[in-house]
């Protein structure tokens, strides 16, 4: 990844982008195919791209594999199926051959086979979100150490791995929750007293504030992201003004109402200078609803995490499909948002800002780019799903109809609804592009 980074902002960007888009069209069409497999459907073409073939294979099942010219999605072509979107008026075959077509299989056969595809995108990030889990662990129950990073300069950390906190600037700790909550209640500091079990003796050290400026997390897209801000980086001072907790860099932030601020980077023991400017964007509230705020894209870190004990792969797995529910909340919950003009339009980006956060978040690291693609998984089933003719949400809601009333939609009404479908993905497509341009 450093080298390919080196190559250039705008080609790194593409290259990550069009291998976190491959890797999800493929899972996606994956999906369809070997469930309709399973289900007595025959795929003629499973495609990654679209336009002139660049290599292809036949199996021994007559399926033709191929990489296209145009990496930017990819089809399953069923047998009978006249277009790559298995829309519209099915192809005349061989009547003997109608049931391994789409258009010929079972009422639910069809169902399961169209529906395939979100359902392996999120059953990728469910694995991929398990994944993390496996390997960090959880915290353990009490508020234990474990590693320890080195602050810069002037910031004291005499902590160790394995300490149990027992208080903070003499209030007591029992749990982690309660570091945050007795930050709000300190001095701002580059130091405080923390009172330690190590070794089996009480001790009292000088350790770091609470929620010091470090940056835990940065979001893709964000202005910080844009900047080059990586997760460990350390904000020492704003403005020349120095910063000693992570509660000032909100207050910085705030106050310049996007104006640029300029930020005194520590990375890796070097200082540096980076200038950027917040971004009004809307948020969900404590009261419920959303509300405005000034923001650079940045997550409390620390200068230490805390001890981890692993989990088991069903506890993961658990894990993973409430992070994919999450994240599919959260989606219904924007976009109905921006349907009744809570938020503003332009909370919905387009291809350029999703190639722009995919370059950052690769950026950022291997791990933040696997996360990354497991987001933009979850997004991808997610708006598979909506019940949009030429989407698999449109097919299963021509399904259901059918299942309701025993009969399919007319031709008439599949060619004129699949026509509107089209047009709204189009419109929907041109919408995000200019809001990219404009926003």
């Amino acid at each position: 990844m450093d080298f390919l980074a080196g190559l250039g902002g705008g080609i790194w960007t593409l290259i990550a982008f069009l291998v976190a888009l491959s890797i999800i069209v493929a899972v996606h069409e994956y999906g369809h195919y070997i469930v309709g497999r399973w289900s007595g459907i025959r795929a003629e073409v499973f495609s990654l791209g679209f336009g002139p073939k660049l290599m292809s294979r036949r199996d021994k099942r007559g399926t033709l594999w191929q990489v296209a010219a145009i990496p930017l999605g990819g089809y399953v072509k069923f047998l009978g199926d006249s277009n790559a979107a298995s829309a519209g008026a099915a192809q005349q075959v061989d009547p003997a051959l109608s049931r391994q077509t789409l258009d010929g299989a079972p009422l639910w056969a069809r169902f399961a086979t169209v529906s395939a595809g979100p359902v392996f995108n999120f059953i990728l990030s469910t694995l991929i979100f398990a994944a993390f889990m496996l390997i960090r662990g959880v915290p353990v129950e009490t508020p234990t150490v474990g590693e320890v990073v080195t602050p810069p300069p002037g910031f004291a950390n005499e902590l160790q791995a394995g300490d149990q906190i027992l208080a903070i600037g003499g209030q007591q700790v029992t749990q982690w929750g309660d570091i945050y909550t007795i930050a709000a209640d300190l001095p701002e500091a580059s130091s405080q007293e923390w009172r330690v079990l190590r070794d089996g003796a009480e001790i009292t050290v000088a350790g770091p504030d609470p929620v010091p400026p470090v940056i835990g997390g940065v979001a893709p897209g964000s202005a910080a992201a844009a900047a080059g801000l990586l997760p460990g980086d350390i904000i020492t001072a704003i403005n020349d003004e120095p910063v000693t907790r992570f509660d000032a860099i909100r207050r910085h932030v705030e106050d310049a109402q996007g104006n640029p601020l300029n930020l005194t980077i520590s990375r890796d023991g070097a200082e540096s200078d980076v200038t950027l400017s917040p971004k009004e964007q809307d948020i969900p509230s404590a009261e419920g609803g959303f509300e405005k705020r000034w923001l650079i894209g940045i997550s409390a870190g620390s200068y230490l995490s805390p001890a981890a004990e692993s989990v088991g792969p069903f506890a993961a797995i658990w894990m993973g499909m409430v992070q994919v529910w999450d994240i599919i909340v959260s989606s219904l919950t924007g976009m109905w948002a921006m349907i009744t003009g809570q938020i503003g339009s332009c909370n919905l980006g387009g291809a350029i800002s999703i190639a722009e956060s995919t370059g950052q978040a690769a950026n950022a690291g291997f791990g933040n780019f696997v996360w990354w693609i497991s987001v933009l998984s979850v997004a991808i089933g997610f708006l598979n799903l909506l019940p949009i003719p030429v989407l698999d949400g449109g097919h299963l809601a021509f399904y259901t109809w059918e299942a309701l009333t025993g009969r399919p939609p007319s031709p008439k009404a599949l060619n004129l609804l699949t026509a509107i479908g089209l047009a709204l993905v189009v419109g929907l497509m041109f919408f995000g592009l200019s809001n990219d341009l404009r926003c």
